[in-house]
């Protein structure tokens, strides 16, 4: 049996078609492209988009399938990972959402829009301190984002890294998961920095 990495969010709001192109590969400039195993990368990354933009996708080719309030795409981005287009009822209102699901896991459909469900239904706007860097790190330009190369014990790691202003006119690049919390209270809009964290 195949274990699916967690569903996990990683863009705060609804995308828009250009933000949505651009978050079906967040992970664009990875090392070794076109040579690694990139499944447990992408699986279990969703977000929201609008109907419009749902409604876009179902035409584009005929879906690999479709149950109910779910279809699937017909073009796999890895050997197993495809893109699943949800349409929920969270609130009394229905919302769509993108994401990405490794087929040869068992349930990993259900368990993605179990997880979608569970964290949309909060009834207070919230995000954990991981959401926040996902959104960082999607929210970036290419120009200030990337990835290091660095050999460990247990061989070649990527590391993920954005690009920011120091105050002295200065840029300053760090890895995502070693920013303070002050320095991701900076990265983020105005909207987003004083969102409690959510429990």
């Amino acid at each position: 049996m195949t274990t699916s990495p967690l569903p996990r969010k990683v863009f705060q709001g609804i995308a828009e078609r250009h933000q949505m192109f651009r978050l079906f590969d967040r992970h664009a400039q990875r090392p070794n492209r076109w040579q690694d195993e990139a499944s447990p990368l992408y699986a279990g990354e969703w977000f929201e988009i609008t109907e419009r933009e749902h409604d876009y996708m179902f035409e584009i080719l005929p879906p690999l399938w479709i149950r109910g309030s779910m279809f699937a795409m017909r073009e796999f981005l890895t050997a197993s990972v495809t893109s699943v287009f949800f349409a929920l009822r969270i609130d009394g209102v229905i919302r769509h959402f993108h994401g990405y699901c490794d087929l040869s896991a068992e349930n990993s459909v259900e368990t993605m829009r179990l997880a979608i469900i569970d964290r949309e239904a909060r009834p207070v706007r919230a995000m954990t301190r991981q959401e926040r860097l996902e959104h960082i790190w999607s929210s970036t330009a290419d120009d200030y984002r990337g990835y290091d190369l660095h050999s460990g014990e247990t061989g070649q790691q990527s590391y993920r890294w954005v690009q920011f202003y120091g105050g002295t006119c200065a840029s300053i690049t760090k890895q995502l998961h070693e920013l303070t919390d002050q320095e991701i209270a900076a990265k983020l809009p105005v909207h987003l920095r004083y969102l409690p964290v959510a429990a």
